[in-house]
């Protein structure tokens, strides 16, 4: 592993993002380490829970946008052009379809989150069954700015409520971690200095019940979201989202509409 840290303790995984200097964002090889980890912990049958968790002062800065990083997303094709069915198909593997298989996953799951959580970073925490907050928590998806809807794994509307979920993409402002807590995101708030320990002594008391029930009592409550629509609200948007990528190849060949450096800049700024 380069980029991920995995361990296991009394009938907890430990799945942990180690890239602070680029504050966890994630690259192509950073993906499939975490896809890699989440296996391996749900085929473990001496791991009972998940926590996913992350190195540095923060959780992840979402996508990397470092293309000239040897792990970087390779989705060009040998032209150097982009195709919308190309980059369709790559990312409904690695980013949706990543994120819905540990949504699935017959184990309860605890993201730990610090600091900034920006967009892509919520592929990864919306997925979760359990949010523990540092105060200093922020979530984010600020892509409207690349004249895009949102992030690929669109569970916002669900995590957050219809009015609350179009307020943050409007105006890009980050959710913090009191107002996640008051909503109900998030399970609790704990002092960043305490937020591995917190979320250990939860997840190790979770791992105390009987495995084959919680699995059940997990498939409930996710059947339950699933008749309501929730994959196929997930799957509409997601398609949407490419619409987004289809209008910035229109305009300019590229799957964004920003350029890379001022987009860059904007979510600094965020």
């Amino acid at each position: 592993m380069k980029y991920v840290r995995y361990e296991v303790e009394e009938a907890v995984a430990s799945i942990t993002l180690d890239r602070p200097q680029k504050a966890n964002a994630q690259n192509e090889k950073m993906l499939d380490e975490i896809e890699e980890c989440f296996t391996r912990a749900e085929m473990d049958d001496a791991v009972r829970v998940i926590v996913l968790r992350a190195t540095g002062k923060h959780f992840s800065a979402g996508h990397d946008l470092d293309t000239s990083d040897p792990d970087a997303v390779q989705i060009r094709e040998p032209d150097g052009t982009y195709r919308l069915d190309t980059m369709y198909r790559w990312e409904a593997r690695k980013y949706f379809g990543y994120s819905w298989h540990w949504r699935n996953i017959p184990k309860p799951t605890i993201a730990a989150v610090q600091g900034k959580a920006i967009a892509g970073a919520l592929n990864l925490i919306w997925p979760m069954d359990l949010i523990v907050a540092a105060e200093n928590a922020t979530f984010q998806d600020p892509v409207v700015l690349m004249a895009i809807g949102g992030v690929e794994y669109h569970g916002h509307a669900w995590e957050l409520g219809a009015r609350r979920a179009k307020d943050m993409l409007f105006t890009r402002r980050a959710i913090d971690a009191q107002e996640a807590l008051h909503i109900g995101l998030v399970r609790e708030v704990v002092a960043p200095d305490e937020l591995w320990e917190k979320t250990d002594a939860l997840a190790k008391d979770i791992a105390t019940q009987n495995a084959f029930g919680l699995a059940q009592a997990k498939r409930a409550i996710n059947q339950t979201l699933d008749v309501q629509g929730y994959y196929a609200a997930l799957q509409s948007a997601f398609d949407i989202h490419h619409t987004g990528h289809g209008n910035a190849m229109s305009y300019t060949g590229h799957p964004i509409l920003m350029e890379l450096d001022e987009m860059k800049s904007e979510l600094k700024k965020s």
